[in-house]
């Protein structure tokens, strides 16, 4: 009896999470359309699909819309996805990807080629990659300075990633607002608009190699995700089950910087998505890190397409940085999470 209650309960719960992934692709997909047709010019998508568009209507699609749509959809599923891995591998609810200090590293290459970019005498067909190239930068130097510290004593410690990662997010802001202080006004405005998220300059050149690497580093991510499950029980448990702790802590952190310092190369700085959205996964979707990550990077990208939506909208036709859209729907949720998970 026991036995046939466990199978039914078990099949119940794989039901509920096949019904809740397809309600969240569903929603994905009706975002996605919502994003691609509506803004400061209306686009009929049926007519772009059957190709009775007019020129000036495919061009807005081809070259403004989709690339801006799809980035944003990239950058929420990564964020995201990212944030549901660190959140289970600190076993911290309130673990988020900027954590770690890489959006700072990130932030920091990209505001110093925003105010030094004249110095650089870069040719003007290589122009466009230097805020990209250079963001990603910054967020490799700060995940080998991550690394150079957490192995300092032999092993990869969880606690020296996250102290480092503070400190590295201080001495980040210190080197922002010296540039800030550096920057003359049309430099102070692009940076500022710029640290509060933006995909106004999307366009496929650079956005196509910073998609790929986030496609690529959460979907590694996925495949880590039985050892992330087995690590819920303890390092010592995990290591008795076959899983490589120290190795799966160090692949976990990288791909989780490549995830967050492409967003950050393309979008600029946009807050809450990695914190707020895989606790929304788990009311749904369970805690097993496989449903979580991919239900996560599908909420993300749900969130983050929408997002945008409202930013480019709801003041036609001037744009509200992205980043304050979900700050503004992510911080009541964060005030909300700090009370249940705080002990009384």
């Amino acid at each position: 009896m026991q036995a046939t209650l466990a199978r039914l309960t078990q099949a119940f719960s794989n039901s509920n999470i096949k019904w809740s992934s397809i309600f969240v692709a569903a929603v994905f997909l009706f975002a996605v359309i919502l994003g691609l047709s509506l803004g400061a010019v209306q686009l009929p998508i049926w007519n772009i699909v059957t190709g009775s568009a007019d020129s000036l209507e495919t061009t807005i699609f081809t070259q403004i819309r989709a690339p801006r749509v799809f980035l944003a959809a990239a950058v929420g599923a990564s964020l995201a996805g990212a944030g549901a891995v660190l959140q289970g591998l600190f076993r911290n609810p309130l673990a988020d990807p900027g954590l770690i200090g890489v959006s700072g590293g990130a932030a920091l290459g990209a505001v110093a080629v925003i105010v030094l970019g004249a110095w650089l005498n870069v040719p003007p067909e290589l122009a466009i990659y230097t805020m990209p190239v250079a963001a990603v930068f910054g967020a490799l130097v700060v995940t080998g300075v991550l690394y150079l510290f957490a192995n300092r004593f032999g092993q990869f410690r969880i606690v020296t990633v996250l102290l480092v990662g503070i400190a590295i997010n201080a001495l980040s802001s210190v080197g922002i607002g010296l540039f800030q202080y550096a920057s003359d006004d049309a430099q102070l405005r692009t940076l500022i608009f710029w640290m509060m998220g933006s995909f106004g300059r999307a366009q496929w050149m650079t956005a196509l190699p910073c998609i790929a690497m986030m496609i690529l580093a959460t979907l590694a991510l996925v495949g880590r995700a039985e050892a992330l499950d087995k690590l819920q029980l303890g390092e010592a448990e995990a290591f008795h089950l076959g899983v490589d702790v120290i190795s799966i802590k160090r692949q976990v952190v990288l791909l989780s910087a490549i995830c967050v310092g492409a967003g950050v190369a393309v979008a600029g700085i946009i807050g809450f998505v990695g914190l707020v959205v895989p606790h929304i996964a788990r009311f749904t979707l369970g805690v097993a890190h496989r449903p979580l990550i991919l239900g996560s990077a599908l909420l993300g990208a749900t969130l983050m397409v929408s997002a945008d939506l409202l930013a480019r909208t709801a003041v036609l036709p001037a744009e509200i940085p992205v980043g304050l859209v979900t700050s503004a729907l992510g911080a009541p949720f964060f005030l909300w999470l700090i009370t249940k998970v705080t002990p009384r």
